[in-house]
């Protein structure tokens, strides 16, 4: 896929690495350094979600208008300064709650604005039959990072203090920005630029288009109420085990770290499954097989036989999506259009961002009211029914009929 692509796979290995490797910081830095209790770090986690998706809303439709490498470059180096920031006031004294959820704020806007540029700057950059392989790549980067990353950055915040991987993290988003830079080659400004005024409307258009495709609407609609509500349980559950079953913390990382093979071998698996029976057949297979796994948490105890079935059911899960995902990503670059990239993937990515927040209290709310069981019941039934969104029919691509030395 040529020199410009490792560039980009380069600056994507290296930001999810260093992200990988500061998981959980802020919480642990929250409780250990600022002694939070359990309302603040749950609203330390629910505001970076749900402010910065609210904050990245006007962001989408301006990327669509602007060159992808230079946002992504910023974005990079707003990431890179707000993350530094905690390490430096700490080391000063000054660090504060407020500083914290600041910080995850900007963090998540910034995200949710970079995967939108992202995006789009792939599909210019890469041809469309090299779509698939180049995000399975990035899924796979992925999971690496996740069986790798926690774990070192756990044992570096035993080493060196709570926020040395944040300083890390930080690190690693300039690394990821001179990676960008280092693509070089030009890339064409889009079409309307100079004098660009948004208008209330822009906001609302990666929603319309969205509601308006019949293969993506079904396929928003399924991938948002998933991830939110695999997402949502996740406390839930690690209150059981934790709590109520009695794991140590080493066996609860391993039930969660482990499977995360499992997401390696799928996306490895997902570009030959899709060249050998089709993206939509796999889209649908795959979406359907990781909707069946989570209802089996209900079932774990104790012991050494529970701790299996976590992994089973969690290595499982994690297969499936990653078959899933490097499909979906390309199925959906391949359905929008380029000029309307950034603005569907921003809609995408808020509306996922609010869901998990909402989802994620709503279950807590739940697993109060009733029991942890029931609210982990709920949510696998829930699941299940949400394979009858997927789009059961294919569509064509939006720009079949568009050479791609004209996207270049």
């Amino acid at each position: 896929m040529g020199r410009q692509f490792r560039w980009l796979w380069t600056a994507y290995t290296v930001s999810t690495f260093g992200t990988w490797l500061g998981f959980g910081a802020f919480p642990l830095i929250a409780i250990l350094v600022l002694h939070a209790g359990p309302v603040e770090v749950s609203l330390l986690s629910a505001a970076g979600l749900a402010i910065g998706a609210v904050l990245a809303v006007p962001l989408g439709p301006w990327v669509d208008f602007r060159r992808k490498r230079p946002v992504m470059i910023a974005t990079d180096l707003v990431r890179c300064a707000a993350l530094m920031s905690v390490p430096v006031a700490y080391a000063l004294g000054w660090l504060t709650f407020a500083q914290l959820v600041v910080v995850s704020v900007i963090a998540a806007a910034s995200d949710i604005t970079f995967k939108a540029a992202g995006g789009a700057y792939l599909k210019t950059l890469v041809p469309r039959a090299d779509l698939l392989a180049a995000n399975g790549r990035f899924e796979a980067t992925t999971w690496t990072a996740t069986v790798v990353g926690p774990p070192l950055g756990n044992a570096a915040i035993g080493l060196f203090g709570p926020v040395v991987t944040v300083a890390v993290d930080s690190v690693s988003f300039l690394l990821s920005a001179l990676s960008i830079r280092a693509i070089g080659g030009p890339e064409p400004r889009p079409e309307r630029t100079e004098g660009v005024r948004l208008k209330a409307g822009d906001l609302l258009d990666g929603w319309r288009f969205i509601l308006a495709h019949p293969a993506l609407r079904p396929l928003f609609l399924n991938t948002v109420l998933v991830n939110g509500l695999i997402l949502a349980t996740a406390p839930v559950l690690a209150v059981l085990m934790l709590g109520r079953l009695g794991f140590a913390p080493w066996q609860y990382g391993l039930a969660f770290g482990l499977p995360c093979l499992g997401g390696l071998i799928g996306s490895r698996l997902a570009r030959p499954l899709a060249a050998r029976f089709g993206q939509h057949r796999i889209l649908l297979t795959a979406g359907a097989l990781r909707a069946c796994w989570p209802l089996g948490l209900v079932l774990v105890g104790p012991g050494p036989a529970g701790l299996v079935l976590v992994i089973a059911v969690q290595f499982g899960l994690v297969a499936c999506v990653g078959v899933f995902n490097p499909v979906f990503a390309t199925y959906r670059l391949d359905r929008t259009p380029s000029d309307r990239v950034a603005r569907t993937l921003s809609a995408w990515s808020v509306t996922s961002s609010v869901t998990v927040a909402a989802l994620t209290a709503l279950w807590g709310l739940l697993a109060t009211l009733t029991s942890l069981r029931t609210a982990l019941a709920i949510a696998g039934l829930l699941l299940l029914a949400t394979p009858f969104l997927l789009p059961r029919r294919d569509h064509a691509p939006a720009d079949r009929n568009t050479p791609m030395a004209l996207l270049r």
